[in-house]
């Protein structure tokens, strides 16, 4: 009934769920003074000896109870919302902790979504365990404690009957348990998997509109959503029918304390008060637990859910890297015999061996699946369970710190995003220090600046996902952005993909003056972007098989040159039909 991992979290902040158990234990007190002062009034009632005065004073005493209950009351809702406050801020900082450790290849591990959804679902799913339930499981066990020793005094025959009758609601409790985890466990097994779909389709929306595929996805998604209805009224099935028998439980337990009450005042044992105080006050020996057993199937759903919150927080960590580089050093790159694959079946690089000078524009060409992206995410420190040795001026690629590595290497890809903001805000993301003059200077190298200039300026509003602008002008943007970082290392991973002519040629020309003063490592399927390298790698089936100059791979009439003619005849029979339109 206690989960000893969230019990953890308590540790330097169970003041607050003591003085929920403790206000509670106040409103009971007030609640007996209540209970008593309304069958002293029935009994002397009945015995016509109630007089105004009597009848004012328990009206009195009535009044002041029930204003100390409310106002009990609420000093435990609100101790038990400071208690779950603190463990779900805890929780989550935990948790955005934890893929800050994971790193930018957290999603080798775990999906966006399911980070979301704990993050923000799981963690309110405790808000009832911490709150609510915790504090109602001490106070179950106070409250009969209280009751059992104010009872003994009138009848201990009634108060031994309804102790005896007491457990037999957590031992409902805890026979359900073993079965509602099962059941909790895949409900959100079930809600994580929706939960993928809809993000994954929601991302892919365009695509499946393009190919007519929405609806294929909707009737997987709508079968995806029955099985989760399906298993949440099975969860809630299972929760009405505990209810019912706490419910049998309690009322059937107070209803005989209150027959033998009735009993025992016939054969003269109890007095008129002492059956009236314990007919009204019977229940409340079950009420606390009853109430228990209800936080229970909402607490449970907590815990099942803290379960995939501590297989997040739980995942072992990659090796920490502790060397740094220099922010404004030469960077030489070196790779050794370097394999990956994102799973053992199925191997994308196989031993590649290459160097980088500082200062150096190097490309890696190939057809699509050849291995380029995957190896520029590597080179960017997004994947460091590589085999063989990436060194950085020396310095072994996993062992460097990420945070460093970060500040070292830039990549820009088709897929960079712009936050809903203005121009400024986008900019100084790489660079909070830099200048509105920087900042012009930067978009005029990627001829965005008379574009601005007539829509605001720097103020000028970015949508969403620069919603607003053309896709060469997304692109540009970000290009610029990733200018004003300035760091050593550049990657530029199809960064001219899907986007107009004259945006390409800008920054192609950006990536020439780049090459200047700094290392640029280009991934793209036009062969002909990358003519001005100082070193064309050729991949294929994640091999380099032909490495030279441009000129060098042309006249060697290999892979390189077969793939940049097929590419070439391809333009000029794509020009030769826009001149025909």
């Amino acid at each position: 009934m206690i989960n000893k991992r969230l019990m953890t979290l308590l540790e330097g902040n169970l003041s607050p769920i003591k003085k929920t158990v403790f206000f509670q234990w106040l409103g009971l007190l007030a609640n007996i003074v209540f209970n008593g002062a309304i069958a002293y009034a029935l009994a002397t009632a009945y015995k016509q000896q109630l007089t105004s005065a009597k009848l004012s004073a328990v009206i009195v005493v009535i009044a002041v109870m029930i204003s100390l209950r409310f106002y009990w009351s609420q000093k435990a809702i609100m101790a038990g919302h400071s208690a779950s406050l603190g463990i779900k801020k805890t929780l989550r900082e935990k948790i955005y902790n934890k893929i800050l450790e994971l790193g930018m290849h957290y999603t080798d591990f775990f999906p966006t979504s399911k980070v979301v959804q704990m993050s923000m679902e799981g963690v309110e799913q405790l808000e009832i365990y911490f709150s609510k339930y915790l504090p109602q499981l001490f106070y179950s066990l106070l409250s009969p404690i209280t009751l059992f020793i104010l009872f003994s005094f009138i009848s201990l025959k009634t108060a031994l009957l309804l102790l005896i009758c007491v457990p037999l609601i957590p031992i409902s409790i805890v026979a359900v348990q073993k079965f509602a985890k099962k059941l909790l466990s895949r409900y959100w097994g079930s809600y994580m998997q929706l939960g993928d779909s809809f993000l994954e389709n929601l991302r892919g929306l365009t695509t499946l509109k393009a190919y007519q595929a929405d609806e294929r996805k909707t009737k997987q998604m709508d079968e995806e959503a029955e099985t989760f209805r399906k298993v949440t009224m099975k969860v809630l099935t299972m929760q009405l029918n505990s209810i019912s028998v706490m419910d049998f439980i309690a009322f059937g337990g107070a209803a005989l304390g209150i027959i033998l009450a009735i009993f025992e005042f016939r054969s003269g044992r109890i007095s008129l008060m002492g059956m009236l105080l314990i007919i009204l006050l019977s229940s409340e020996f079950f009420i606390p637990l009853r109430l228990l057993g209800s936080f229970f199937h909402i607490a449970m759903n907590g815990m099942s859910a803290s379960d995939n919150i501590f297989k997040i927080l739980d995942h072992p960590l990659e090796k920490i890297g502790e060397l740094d580089l220099r922010l404004k050093e030469n960077i030489e790159i070196k790779v050794e015999h370097v394999s990956f694959g994102y799973n053992e079946e199925r191997e994308v690089l196989k031993d590649l061996s290459f160097t980088i000078p500082a200062h150096s524009f190097v490309s890696f060409a190939g057809i699509s699946g050849s291995g380029k992206s995957t190896l520029a995410n590597i080179l960017a420190g997004h994947h460091q369970r590589y085999y063989g040795s990436i060194q950085l001026n020396g310095k072994e690629l996993s062992n460097i710190n990420q945070k460093n590595l970060m500040a070292c290497i830039t990549v820009v890809n088709n897929d960079g995003y712009l936050f809903a903001g203005d121009i400024t805000y986008n900019l100084q993301m790489g660079n909070t220090a830099i200048t509105q003059e920087e900042m012009w200077a930067a978009l005029h190298e990627v001829k965005l600046d008379s574009f601005i200039k007539e829509r605001g300026g720097l103020s000028m509003p970015v949508l969403e996902k620069g919603s607003n602008l053309s896709g060469g002008q997304r692109q540009r943007l970000i290009l610029a952005r990733a200018l004003l970082k300035d760091s050593p290392i550049y990657i530029f991973d199809e960064a001219t993909s899907n986007i107009d002519v004259e945006s390409e040629n800008a920054i192609i020309k950006v990536i020439e003056n780049l090459r200047k003063h700094k290392t640029v490592i280009m991934i793209s399927h036009r062969l002909d972007n990358a003519v001005h390298a100082d070193q064309i790698y050729m991949l294929k089936g994640g091999e380099i098989v032909e490495h030279d100059t441009h000129a060098g791979l042309y006249q060697l009439d290999g892979e390189y040159a077969r793939v940049y003619k097929q590419q070439e005849e391809l333009l000029n029979v794509l020009g030769e039909e826009t001149a025909h339109e």
